[in-house]
């Protein structure tokens, strides 16, 4: 892992470096504070006693990459790889020792593309490329056999193999991302897989262009950011998108709603916000959201989910969450270029390039 080039001397007042950016050892503190949470069996729950899925499970795993964490990481990818069912899907809720919630949420499967990828790119590790190939490949497949004709993926089948009648937006903008890093491992690995780039250009057009092929979650911060922060929408498009609804879910000097009807801020909401401006050019904002979001910060590096405001009220109560701190370290990677995967965000369309320091 390489120094952020960008860091010189911190602040005592704010914790943060000159950048705006946490510290090394600061962003060591949160790593430690999920690896603190991961299971014997490598499964990583959103917090002690708690669930997990497989979304967040992998977030978490590519936060530790990115800190250095790698036998955390390939822990967590070889719980997934143990669980994965026969179909390709995994469940959307694992308690440590059964499944919680059957459903199979499209989305969730299809991100363990993301992870692999961004895992490879960090670590330069063919090998684990290879191993976790064939879990990659029949995730896609299963994912893919709920794209309908028209491009968008249907969120999820029920556990007697039902689908759901609708798709989601947030869910279909990161399965294109998932999709793409999907394509690219099977390059590396020299798979040709045409169908799976067919699959994923259908899906990026029929998000750029027919709204209405997603259920409405129009009070939803995800809905506005997520096809920013995956590159389906980008340059002036995608700035005027995020411009368009910043009063709506941004909180000025707090960080972003979680729905726009209620004055619940989340950090991971807010990190994950921080990369969709920065995947239009909008650095400096990106940067104020990344400070704003440091008042969530505890003592011991991790954060709580979100607060209410004016009362400053933690909200879920006094709640931290592991796919909480992986957000903050992904967005300080995106801002600073910590890791060689540290484009993999803000660069789609040239998956994972090291920036040069």
């Amino acid at each position: 892992m390489r120094t952020p080039h960008t860091q010189t001397q911190s602040n005592p007042q704010t914790g943060l470096m000159d950048s705006g950016v946490l510290s090394p050892a600061q962003l060591g503190d949160t790593a430690d504070s999920i690896s603190a949470w991961q299971l014997p069996n490598g499964m990583i729950p959103w917090f002690t006693d708690g669930h997990a899925d497989p979304w967040n499970h992998v977030e978490a795993a590519m936060a530790l990459c990115v800190m250095g964490r790698y036998r955390e990481a390939e822990r967590a990818y070889q719980w997934l790889a143990d669980r994965q069912r026969p179909d390709g899907a995994w469940h959307q809720y694992y308690l440590a020792n059964k499944v919680e919630q059957d459903k199979l949420d499209a989305n969730c499967v299809a991100y363990v593309a993301t992870g692999v990828w961004h895992h490879y790119l960090c670590t330069q590790n063919r090998a684990f490329l290879e191993t976790m190939w064939p879990v990659v490949q029949k995730a896609v497949g299963f994912v893919l056999e709920l794209q309908l004709p028209r491009g968008e993926i249907r969120w999820a089948r029920h556990a007697d193999g039902t689908p759901w009648s609708f798709a989601l937006l947030s869910g279909s903008s990161s399965i294109c991302q998932s999709l793409r890093c999907a394509v690219a491992i099977a390059e590396k690995l020299g798979h040709k897989r045409p169908d799976w780039e067919l699959s994923c250009h259908r899906l990026a057009q029929v998000i750029r262009t027919q709204p209405d092929a997603f259920a409405p979650k129009d009070r939803w911060a995800m809905d506005w950011y997520y096809p920013v922060l995956t590159g389906v929408i980008g340059g002036q498009q995608g700035r005027s998108r995020l411009a368009s609804r910043t009063e709506q879910f941004v909180m000025d000097g707090l960080g972003v709603r979680c729905v726009a009807d209620r004055p619940w801020v989340t950090a991971a909401e807010t990190c994950e916000s921080v990369i969709a401006h920065l995947n239009v050019g909008a650095h400096h904002i990106a940067l104020q959201m990344f400070e704003w979001i440091q008042d969530l910060r505890c003592g011991d590096g991790s954060y709580f989910t979100g607060m209410v405001h004016p009362e400053r009220v933690c909200f879920p109560a006094q709640e931290r969450t592991t796919y909480t701190a992986a957000a903050v370290i992904l967005a300080a990677d995106a801002l600073t270029g910590m890791s060689r995967a540290s484009t993999l965000f803000s660069d789609p369309h040239n998956l994972g390039a090291s920036k040069q320091t």
